[in-house]
């Protein structure tokens, strides 16, 4: 009876700790991206839709926070789906591996512009210097294209061509912060996402007027008939 007793007097075992939260890869994003992708061009969201769902994976850095965005959708396999439609960049092997390119200028500036495969992920770093990024011309091996910018007394600028996705999100602090957000009209183009912190800078991103992704323009031209 003591034993039993004394038993029923031990205070309950601790809970367990809660598991750390998986945090999000690229593939983890893109995979989200493609679903939701399928489903808008499927009928299931509506553009706005699409584009709330599409902004918070950009966002989304845990697992956690990425599958409630899909959880309303058919999963991946889950019916035929209709051959997809020829990218408007050139596809890469989404296993390779892809570092991430880095862009500092220090007193000095950096620019890359013309004819040049974009990466998945560009660091972009000015402290009393100036960072040019143009691509108007370049080539996009994957749909979803991230650039970190950071501005120290110094600018960056990003231009962009006009029939592509545009967002970003950033913070200025004495300094200037601004992304013109763009939607493409073709959910296959693609998307650069600006995330930026300006101290006495300036970050800017924005369309560069005339200038298109030339394989996806004449998509579209196709498309209308001309």
């Amino acid at each position: 009876m003591d034993l039993e007793k004394h038993a029923q007097q031990q205070p309950p075992a601790p809970p367990l700790p809660a598991e750390p939260a998986l945090r999000a890869s690229d593939a983890d994003r893109d995979r989200i991206a493609d679903i939701l992708r399928d489903a808008v061009a499927e009928g299931r969201l509506t553009a706005e839709e699409h584009a709330e769902r599409v902004e918070s994976v950009y966002r989304a850095k845990t697992v956690a926070e990425l599958e409630p965005l899909v959880q309303d959708l058919p999963a991946p396999g889950g019916g035929a789906r209709p051959a997809p439609a020829p990218a408007a960049y050139d596809p890469v092997d989404p296993s390779a591996a892809a570092a991430a390119e880095n862009m500092v200028a220090v007193f000095s500036s950096s620019t890359r512009k013309g004819r040049w495969r974009i990466g998945r992920r560009t660091n972009a770093f000015a402290l009393f210097g100036s960072v040019e990024i143009d691509l108007t011309e370049a080539l996009f091996g994957q749909r979803l294209t991230v650039i970190n910018a950071t501005s120290l007394f110094g600018n960056v600028e990003v231009r962009v061509p006009e029939n592509i996705t545009l967002r970003g999100g950033g913070t200025g602090i004495f300094g200037n912060f601004e992304v013109d957000t763009l939607e493409a009209h073709d959910p296959e183009a693609p998307v650069v996402v600006i995330n930026g912190y300006s101290v006495f800078g300036n970050i800017e991103a924005k369309p560069k007027r005339g200038k298109r992704v030339a394989d996806l323009h004449g998509r579209v031209r196709k498309h209308l008939g001309h």
